[in-house]
């Protein structure tokens, strides 16, 4: 039987790298003891947690490296308001053979309907499933590419978008590009489908409106092509997630009253600042208007609807004296 003191087995269990192990054997031999466990359930015990570690940094590592312009789940996406998309028929892309077999994924839809979230919730599942990930931005690709043409470290840079077993390329169609952009895609495109290596885009454009886009029609229909030689495209609809409180997206609204809601005290309450009880005035006087004979001995609402200083203005004036508007426009006196 060996003797090892706790120094001496803290050392072997460096020498191993086991780092977790090395923090919670303590406590877990204190609690083996306390509940009697038998050597192979302290040792499955003592190996799970050290996997389950490993695990944890291995992932919190990977989504370092992806680059995500924000971390989400596949539970944070909201399919409630999706009439074209379900959990169900993600199935495919959130399982392993997504990656091994090197499938793609075209989402697209207006903007704020999640075609990002989606992305990185799918490239977050990928990473889970023991793979690594790249998110980039097709006008950040499109440009590092550019300038490493021209400085000659092309392949070198082509190979960092090449490498990863999936590849986010965000918003393309959102941004202008230059007259490259369109060779600089392909070069992406082109070999990850040669290596099976599977992509993941998103866009507020059609597929056919891509070559008005990257500027060369053949080269974004063989960017396409080889898209979804293994893919699929999937579009979302439903309101934006960004603007859903206006209810700008509702079918049932009207547009008008949606404007002017926007406009007015009630769209002003939106951002916290509340409409006044008692607006301020305009500073703009009322336009004054004819007024249309009538006795002043009428009943109330009747006749004569001038305020009470004009009604007595009118009573002071000589009856020779014809009436004249705040304007000098002539109009004929009462009956």
């Amino acid at each position: 039987m060996i003797d090892l003191t706790d120094v001496q087995f803290d050392a072997l269990l460096k020498r191993l790298h086991l780092a977790n192990a090395r923090r919670a054997w303590r406590d877990l031999v204190q609690r083996a003891e306390r509940e009697e466990w038998s050597y192979r359930d302290f040792l499955a015990l003592l190996v799970t947690e050290e996997i389950a570690h490993r695990q944890q940094t291995r992932i919190a590592r990977m989504v370092r490296r992806a680059r995500f312009p924000f971390f989400k789940t596949i539970d944070d996406f909201n399919f409630s308001m999706q009439s074209t998309v379900r959990l169900a028929l993600l199935g495919s892309a959130l399982a392993p053979d997504f990656v091994t077999e090197g499938r793609c994924l075209v989402v697209g839809g207006k903007p704020g309907r999640g075609k990002t979230h989606l992305a990185v919730a799918i490239a977050y599942r990928a990473i889970q499933n023991g793979f690594d990930a790249l998110c980039v931005t097709a006008a950040e690709l499109i440009d590092d590419l550019s300038a490493a043409f021209r400085t000659g470290r092309l392949a070198d840079t082509l190979a960092r978008y090449v490498h990863p077993a999936v590849l986010v390329v965000d918003e393309v169609g959102y941004l202008t590009y230059g007259t490259d952009a369109a060779n600089m895609l392909f070069h992406v495109v082109n070999d990850r489908h040669r290596k099976k290596r599977t992509m993941i885009f998103t866009t507020n454009k059609p597929l056919a409106g891509w070559g008005r886009v990257l500027h060369d029609d053949d080269l974004a229909h063989a960017i396409v092509d080889r898209i979804l030689e293994r893919g699929r495209l999937l579009t979302l609809d439903g309101p934006s997630m960004r603007t859903r409180h206006l209810g700008l997206d509702d079918p049932t609204a009207n547009p008008a009253s949606t404007q002017s809601a926007s406009l007015s005290g009630d769209g002003a309450r939106i951002s916290g600042i509340q409409r006044p009880e008692f607006p301020e005035p305009t500073g703009e006087a009322p336009q004054s208007r004819g007024h249309r004979g009538g006795s002043r001995h009428e009943q109330p609402g009747t006749g004569d609807r001038r305020t009470p200083g004009a009604r007595a203005t009118a009573c002071t004036r000589p009856s020779s004296e014809p009436y004249r508007s705040a304007d000098h426009a002539h109009v004929p006196r009462g009956l």
